[in-house]
């Protein structure tokens, strides 16, 4: 996760050089908003650095569940700076597409754009991979900026086309707003997803139905009720309530709640489970019912 911060700080700012000159060369607009996008992902990025840097710390005595939403908190700070560069670019294809300019030097920016797709690319499998391991959102929000950045390197080089080889100078404004709506909408996804972990928001149904199952599959478990879920970085936090045989003693019981625990732990490596055992004769009848319609009346 560390390595992949390094990376996209390394990539934004090596971008913002480039395309940086290549804009004082061809005064395109849309150039002008990968420019301002690049420069807002060196802060994006910084923000994630710091944010994954205060996440991966281990859980101390005032932050008994770690901080993992400090990751959370980076991704919602990035949403913001990405949002910021779209109203930016909005305003300024506003502005061409009512005084409109010729470009110039266009070859420069053709070159600029090859170079920002192929570096974001690289990067951009590197994160994905990184996701696949960790599951951070902020390398997830970090990997999303950077998948944009290559459609918008691609809808740049497809305006500057359009402009010098039909005249038309409206292309490259209404490419640089089409630019614009798009990084808002990608900024919207990134600032939802870090809210929902901030609010605490429970995992997906099928995930859910996934840790139901694995729990009831454990001989001696009767059922499974008061599941609560939610994830803090790369940390999963499960909760539940065993329904167990009224005549079970305290050792076996306690014996099955290991067995479930470490089913858990085999299939979410990063979680912690917290789990409640209940006699079935204090449960509610709606939790038996549930229980009996998934395995049928035998059980």
């Amino acid at each position: 996760m560390r390595a992949a911060t390094y990376a996209s700080v390394t990539v934004a700012g090596t971008l913002v050089v480039a395309k940086m000159a290549a804009w004082v060369a061809t005064d395109s607009v849309s150039l002008l908003s990968t420019l301002v996008d690049s420069l807002l992902d060196v802060g994006a990025s910084l923000v994630a650095f710091f944010a994954v840097r205060h996440a991966l710390q281990p859980a101390d005595h005032e932050h008994r569940f770690g901080h993992g939403k400090a990751e959370s908190l980076g991704g919602l700070a990035e949403a913001a700076f990405v949002l910021g560069s779209g109203i930016f670019v909005f305003g300024q294809a506003m502005n061409r597409l009512f005084f409109p300019q010729e470009l110039s030097n266009t070859d420069i920016g053709y070159a600029v754009m090859v170079l920002g797709m192929v570096m974001s690319a690289v990067l951009v499998v590197f994160q994905k991979y990184v996701v696949r391991k960790t599951g951070s959102l902020a390398i997830s929000a970090e990997s999303l900026n950077y998948q944009n950045d290559i459609l918008v390197n691609a809808a740049v080089m497809v305006s500057l086309f359009v402009t010098t080889r039909f005249g038309w100078m409206a292309a490259d404004p209404l490419f640089a707003i089409g630019i614009a709506s798009f990084i808002c909408w990608g900024a919207w996804r990134i600032g939802r997803q870090a809210l929902d972990i901030l609010m605490d928001r429970e995992l997906p149904d099928e995930e859910r139905e996934k840790i139901r199952g694995i729990a009831q599959a454990c001989d001696g478990v009767l059922g499974v009720h008061d599941l609560r879920t939610r994830s803090s970085g790369t940390s999963l936090f499960i909760q539940m309530h065993l329904v167990l045989a009224d005549d079970l003693a305290l050792k076996p019981a306690h014996e099955l709640v290991e067995r479930v625990e470490q089913e858990m732990a085999d299939a979410y490596p990063h979680a912690e489970v917290l789990i409640h055992p209940d006699p079935q004769s204090v449960v509610p009848e709606e939790s038996r019912r549930i229980r009996r319609s998934r395995l049928g009346p035998q059980s």
